[in-house]
């Protein structure tokens, strides 16, 4: 898949009446395609199936689900294996180690391999690793299952945009929304919910269940996704080309950054919230994952004015975290929550199509770097994070990420400005 076709400014922006041709796993430009839509085996010719799509998501939503269940239950989880809840925040941060490893080098060591049985193999990974967690007796054994995740969860997005984009031409903003919507789903839904079923019947069968939704999406991918042939190229070459674009590798430390934010705070949510609260714990999550789900509406409305978004959505973020940090009560700290949500949701929409403006011809690579920029941000989060929280309250962790969410935010206005030049 590349998007060599696009049309786009400077800026990384479409204009309005522009013409979005997209093309075919192999690399062939169909003007045609990207009007119709790809159609389902035994489909009317014309007709668009999203039953790929709505596949790819589900997946997305249950990686996501599990990367962050330790943060629903990270008090719990902590105590049954004997560590402190700082330390068991590296939980998160282990699964992003694995991530950062494997999204740059995944197309590079599976340059031919067909993309569905990728991401079918990827999710299986993420059931045997929710296993893991649910029987693990100890601590070490917990990181390892979660390692296994990382690798999951990296290989996943670096491949999710193409095979969906391929099922569905032409639709690279719907298809990218649709997958950050399922990461909205599994906070939502999943945080909430893993956070009252750990109280209520402790923190294994969270994971367990989560194993069991992993399960469901490994179905769900193989019985609807097409095959999806790898991106002509694909391999060292090509990653070695992605990484000489300045302005690509430029973007990836603004994400970085503004990653690097959210995560230096969110694996300790609940700390934040029961600083101000005792019972809105449930309520509070919801909130953040209500203002999650309509930051990605935002974000998707926004494509064809990305310069605007990547600048917008880590402002809203430091913001948020700034004013939970001093917030003096309960209805303060509501606020706070909501628009952390919203502004940090828009980032996976907005950074996903940034990146593929700024490399259209290396689309594979773009994306692997994104992910790699996320997960890198995610370990150093969550590590830098967790000391703070053992050292200085989880207070001091929201200022962290205040700091280097609004550097992301100055870094994106810059390359901005600067392509207008």
């Amino acid at each position: 898949m590349t998007f060599e076709g696009y049309v786009s400014s400077p800026e990384c922006e479409v204009p309005a009446g522009a013409d979005r041709p997209s093309v075919d796993g192999a690399g062939a430009a169909t003007d045609a395609s990207a009007e119709t839509g790809a159609a389902a085996p035994g489909a009317a010719p014309g007709a668009v199936s999203w039953a790929p799509v709505a596949a790819l998501t589900l997946g997305i939503a249950t990686l996501v689900g599990s990367e962050f269940l330790p943060a629903s239950v990270l008090p719990a989880m902590a105590s049954d294996v004997g560590v402190s809840e700082g330390t068991a925040g590296l939980a998160v941060a282990v699964t992003a180690i694995a991530g950062a490893v494997t999204a740059p080098t995944i197309a590079v060591l599976l340059p031919r391999t067909d993309r569905r049985t990728v991401l079918i193999s990827l999710l299986a990974a993420a059931v045997v690793s929710n296993v893991v967690v649910a029987l693990t007796p100890n601590f070490p054994l917990l990181l390892v299952g979660r390692l296994l995740l990382g690798v999951a969860i990296a290989g996943f997005w670096s491949f999710a945009l193409g095979a969906g984009t391929h099922a569905v031409p032409g639709r690279d903003h719907i298809v990218s929304t649709s997958l950050a919507l399922g990461v909205s789903a599994a906070t939502i839904i999943g945080v909430p919910l893993s956070s009252v079923l750990g109280d209520a019947v402790g923190w294994r069968p969270v994971f367990w269940a989560a194993a069991g939704l992993s399960l469901l999406g490994v179905f769900a991918v193989a019985a609807t996704l097409p095959p999806v042939p790898a991106q002509p190229g694909s391999g060292l070459g090509m990653l070695r080309q992605a990484l000489a674009n300045r302005r690509l590798m430029a973007g990836a430390g603004c994400i970085a950054l503004v990653a690097f934010g959210n995560f230096a705070a969110y694996p300790y949510i609940r700390l934040a919230i029961e600083r101000v609260t005792d019972g809105g714990t449930v309520w509070l999550l919801l909130g953040w994952g209500v203002g999650g789900l309509a930051g990605n509406l935002a974000a998707g409305a926004l494509s064809r004015r990305l310069g605007i978004a990547v600048v917008t959505a880590p402002a809203l973020l430091g913001a948020s975290l700034l004013a939970l940090a001093t917030a003096p009560g309960l209805a303060a700290a509501t606020v706070a929550i909501v628009v952390w949500g919203f502004g940090f949701n828009m980032v996976p929409v907005a950074s996903q199509l940034w990146v593929t403006r700024a490399e259209p011809k290396r689309v594979e690579s773009a994306l692997s770097l994104q992910v790699t920029a996320f997960q890198v941000a995610i370990t150093a989060g969550s590590a830098i994070g967790g000391a703070v929280v053992d050292g200085g309250g989880v207070r001091a962790a929201l200022l962290v990420g205040t700091v280097a969410a609004l550097a992301g935010s100055v870094g994106f206005a810059t390359l901005h400005t600067g392509s207008r030049r």
